[in-house]
């Protein structure tokens, strides 16, 4: 009962929010737009409220009176608030220093909650996970403790995702995926999020998922739990059923989603909507607290955020939904297609026949004659000539020609000219990762160039398509054994990849050990890309550079090579 008491803190209807509330749900910040419900206190703090007013003293708990311009340690000018709520407030700020807008949770220094969100904001700060919205300062000063954050004006929330309707089987999965992960880590740490909501959820335009409010948010309202891991895992299975169904799997409504009809139990995804993906349903009712019962199947539940990682990791892949291209337009038949030989042109019964030009008389007068015989006596003699100079032309040719065969053989001139279009070997390759910690997958290079495209070289796994903006990209430098031409390059890869060709120069005695030191010469995306220069480059050593990543099952962006092909 326990646990079903704390989740009722995020699934409680909170309708009774001032105005400034309203415009949380709408913001990128860590404030909450929901009020604090009676249900969402702890049973200490409700004794102590009644204590409180048994001895006849009414506790009072006001805002600190801040207002938009007002600036914070010379630096973090508030602009707009977005939550005012029990006693704390949350503003949009711009940090001047950086010129950068980030997010500040405000607070009295004698409010009863100030040490535990101190507290709980240097605790997620020294996490350091790039899958959670990073706090960057926290700090008491002047009778005043605020905690600042990251602000994400590219990211969206789930919130506003659920307003559009129920996700994609590859979109849900790819949710529960990463935020079991994130959430499995922080708990790893001994951090907790226990208010865990689709407005504490945020999709970035590379598709990646971020958590903000991590230990704040429960400290900020008070919140605590018996069993945190299990408190997490219920709340994840729950933003996971609100994807399938675009329902709050409880009998209340909440978040602007509807609830379950009273009376009915906590029903399963696909009994809620058709066409929900069976595993990703099984694996919500595994998360979700279901009165002792267990999933479908009799699979055991799912009660800390790392098993429920484990579950999402078991299931089959859900491939990302086919590109819809656009219906071309009908063809349009011409007026002469609409002939006999067409479609049936249909008339209007009262239209007008419209009269048919005739054509003009031909040149019959004497001056018309004149200039037909005029125009051909040019044409005989311009042919005439033309014939002429071309045999003349021919006859000079020939004589030249003569001894040039004593004085050089043909082939010499054939052997000077390169031969193009043939297969150049690849004799050995090596990982290049000179901008990071110098080693990418190192083992498994052979299998980028082995000719088998059922083996793959893959690089380490990053948080975003642009290497978690650790570095501009990573590659294979491929060793030719000598000098040679290289007129193109094929490249097979597993998801949609850019990727760069660059090459050393061709009097370069050792291979470079820095990206600008090789020159690029073609660029390309895709899953086959063939990269050819606009000439053909003379080069020992060729750099596949990998600019930008593609997803992949486990939940972050990885490249992966299946075969390189290189010609002359």
């Amino acid at each position: 009962m326990a646990e079903r008491s704390t989740a009722a803190v995020d699934v409680a209807d909170n309708s009774g929010d001032d105005p400034l509330t309203a415009k949380a749900d709408k913001a990128a910040t860590d404030g909450v737009a929901e009020a604090q419900d009676t249900a969402e206190k702890s049973a200490e703090v409700a004794e102590d409220e009644a204590g409180t007013r048994q001895n006849g003293e009414q506790p009072s708990i006001e805002t600190p009176e801040l207002h938009s311009g007002h600036k914070l340690a010379r630096r973090y000018r508030l602009e707009e608030c977005v939550t005012r709520l029990d006693g704390f407030s949350s503003w949009r700020a711009v940090d001047e220093k950086l010129r950068r807008a980030v997010g500040v949770h405000l607070l009295p220094a004698d409010h009863p909650r100030a040490r535990s969100v101190l507290a709980a904001a240097r605790s997620s700060a020294l996490l350091g996970d790039p899958r959670f919205v990073q706090v960057l300062d926290a700090v008491e000063e002047n009778d005043l403790v605020y905690v600042v954050h990251e602000w994400l004006p590219d990211s969206t929330e789930l919130t506003t995702l659920l307003a559009a309707g129920p996700l994609e089987p590859h979109d849900a999965y790819q949710l529960v995926s990463q935020v079991s992960q994130a959430m499995a880590a922080a708990h790893r740490e001994g951090l907790a999020h226990l208010r865990l909501t689709p407005s504490a959820v945020l999709r970035s335009s590379t598709g990646q998922y971020r958590i903000r409010g991590l230990a704040v948010n429960a400290a900020l309202r008070g919140i605590s739990a018996e069993r945190p891991q299990r408190t997490d895992t219920e709340a994840i299975g729950a933003l996971l059923y609100a994807a399938l169904t675009q329902r709050w799997p409880y009998d209340s409504d909440a978040y602007g989603l509807s609830g379950l009809p009273k009376g009915v139990g906590l029903l399963a995804p696909d009994q809620v909507r058709a066409g929900v993906h069976r595993g990703l349903s099984e694996i919500a009712m595994r998360a979700l607290a279901n009165d002792g019962a267990t999933a479908s199947r009799q699979e055991p539940p799912c009660t800390t955020p790392d098993e429920l990682a484990k579950a999402v990791a078991a299931m089959p892949r859900i491939r990302p939904p086919e590109p819809e291209f656009p219906t071309p337009p009908e063809y349009q038949r011409t007026t002469y297609q609409q002939g006999t030989y067409g479609r049936p042109q249909q008339r209007p019964g009262a239209a007008v026949t419209q009269p048919v030009m005739a054509p003009p008389a031909p040149l019959e007068s004497r001056t018309g004659r004149a200039l037909k015989w005029a125009v051909s006596a040019l044409l005989i003699a311009a042919l005439g000539l033309g014939s002429w100079q071309i045999a003349d032309r021919l006859l000079d040719q020939n004589k030249t020609d003569q001894p040039q065969q004593t004085t050089q053989p043909q082939d010499e001139t054939d052997e000077k000219e390169p031969a193009t279009g043939k297969a150049v070997a690849i004799v050995g390759a090596h990982d290049f990762d000179p901008l990071g910690d110098g080693s990418e997958k190192p083992q498994g290079i052979k299998n980028a160039y082995d000719g088998d495209p059922s083996s793959f070289w893959n690089t380490d796994g990053y948080y975003s398509a642009d290497f978690g903006r650790l570095k501009s990209g990573v590659g294979i430098v491929l060793d030719l054994g000598k000098t040679q031409q290289v007129g193109s390059v094929d490249i097979s890869f597993i998801g949609h990849t850019s990727v760069e060709l660059r090459t050393a120069p061709a009097d370069a005695k050792e291979e470079p050990t820095t990206p600008d030191a090789f020159a690029t010469g073609a660029k390309g995306s895709g899953e086959k890309v063939t990269l050819k220069p606009a000439k053909p480059i003379t080069t020992r050593y060729v750099l596949v550079w990998l600019t930008e990543l593609p997803g992949s099952d486990e939940g972050n962006f990885r490249g992966k090579i299946t075969d390189i092909k290189i010609t002359s």
